[in-house]
């Protein structure tokens, strides 16, 4: 696809897109003039004189919708992206518009626009968006299989991972590429490797084969170390082509961590990180914890203002508890707690460390004599931290998160893959405290830790959340 064909296809993605949210909002518009007054105020509402001023207002909103369509990645090309990632930045993106919407409604006062119309144009706009989506690339998929609208991609080395990607893209014609070939010096298992695909030429031949074929993408996959010089060159030729180059994923042959490319300044730099909280999916889970926070601090504020009182009848001291812990990428922050214990049970631990019941770095007694009467009580309830939902607000913590740990258990750690638990932020529940808590030895604790990293989404933190209530009342494991 030429550059003229590429640019009047992007433009009718985004009048398409945006269509569609407008379809999504007339028809969440209909249904709710329907439920408040049935076919009559159908037909005076679509009878009702357009205002400049919420015409206005509409066109701003449209803006923004298609700007935030936009960060989501619903105008780059998805070729090579599977159906659930289509899937899911779309629903992001609609999601996103729809809070926005909901923003407006909230500032402005806008009374039409009620929650059940934010829901319904959540799911009209989301099944719309992502729907026409997956129908454009399957009507793309027949096309492409048919042997239009192809991209012939050549491929640098002969290792392991080309032949690999290579074979994937032989194995989904729907995506549209043709395998030209490899291009790298003639070596022993080069003639096996010519039954599947040919040796196109060295890559001194390269610049002549480039003149003479068409190509339309080279992908690279040399391992870096050792044919630095070689990639560079190639990079160089395919920028006086005007040829697109596509680099292996896996360069530093990381076991965790996936590669992505990203813009700063007019440049673009290669990222490689371990967690799946980051971007869109980070900003998700920050309005959750916003959200849920403040409706739960709202509900229970009688509760958090007798425990204050209680904790000051019982026991001379402050009523908060106030530690430095480390969160997200070891940076230091103050938690809260209701205290639970005598005022100088910092300077009482020396003292105490022979008696610790927990292994690894960690300091556990079921029977801490550091205890005030009240505080027990707080502890096995897990009411002493409620206050920890201030921290949340502040952005220190999630609710959902490994647990942040003292200054002084962090530095016990011994192993490096212990550390990555500390790459998002800390919360105030977890895998650890919904299966056991202190019944759970160290290690343990740490792989249900970055076993949460690994498998983390919007729906673990609600289904984690969902399970603290039970295991909190039972009460197994609080120390």
């Amino acid at each position: 696809m030429n550059t003229a064909k590429r640019r009047l296809y992007l433009g009718m993605l985004k009048v398409f897109n945006l269509g569609l949210m407008v379809a999504a909002f007339g028809i969440a518009t209909v249904l709710e003039v329907r439920q408040q007054g049935g076919g009559e105020s159908l037909s005076a509402f679509l009878s009702m004189r357009v205002k400049l001023i919420n015409f206005l207002t509409f066109a701003a909103i449209l803006l923004v919708w298609h700007g935030i369509l936009s960060l989501c990645g619903q105008y780059q090309s998805q070729r090579l992206a599977s159906r659930r990632v289509m899937l899911t930045d779309a629903t992001i993106a609609t999601t996103i518009a729809s809070l926005f919407l909901g923003s407006l409604v909230m500032v402005f006062r806008i009374g039409m626009i009620t929650p059940q119309f934010l829901f319904v144009f959540w799911i009209c706009s989301s099944v719309l968006v992502a729907g026409a989506r997956l129908l454009i690339r399957s009507f793309l998929g027949i096309i492409r299989a048919r042997g239009h609208n192809l991209r012939h991609i050549l491929i640098l080395g002969t290792n392991r991972r080309a032949i690999e990607f290579a074979r994937r893209l032989e194995k989904t014609p729907e995506l549209g590429y043709r395998v030209l070939g490899f291009v790298d010096e003639r070596w022993h298992e080069c003639d096996d490797l010519e039954i599947e695909y040919p040796l196109c030429c060295s890559f001194d031949a390269l610049s002549e084969y480039l003149r003479r074929n068409v190509v339309d993408e080279v992908a690279n996959y040399l391992p870096l170390r050792s044919f630095y010089e070689h990639s560079s060159q190639v990079a160089a030729i395919c920028e006086q082509h005007g040829i697109f180059m596509r680099f292996d994923p896996k360069i530093f042959d990381l076991k965790i961590a996936r590669a992505r490319a990203e813009e700063f300044d007019g440049n673009a730099h290669i990222t490689a990180h371990s967690s799946t909280l980051d971007s869109w999916p980070l900003f998700m889970k920050r309005i959750l914890d916003v959200t849920l926070s403040l409706m739960l601090l709202i509900a229970l504020a009688p509760v958090l203002a007798a425990v204050g009182v209680l904790v000051k009848l019982t026991s001379k001291g402050p009523v908060l508890f106030k530690q430095e812990r480390v969160g997200r990428n070891k940076r230091r922050f103050f938690i809260y707690k209701f205290r639970t214990m005598v005022t100088n049970a910092e300077k009482l631990l020396p003292a105490l460390e022979v008696l610790n019941e927990a292994a690894g770095p960690v300091f556990k007694i079921r029977n801490d004599p550091r205890m005030t009467p009240i505080g027990r009580l707080l502890r096995r309830t897990s009411i002493d931290e409620l206050p920890q939902l201030f921290n949340v607000l502040r952005g220190d913590m999630s609710l959902v998160g490994p647990r942040p740990l003292p200054v002084r258990d962090y530095e016990g750690f011994s192993e490096d893959w212990q550390r990555r638990r500390f790459s998002v932020r800390p919360g105030i529940t977890c895998l650890w405290q919904v299966n056991g808590r202190s019944n759970i030895g160290f290690d343990h604790w740490m792989k249900l830790d970055l076993q949460y990293l690994d498998e983390w989404s919007i729906w673990l933190d609600m289904k984690i959340l969902a399970q603290t209530i039970p295991a909190v009342m039972k009460g197994s494991g609080a120390a």
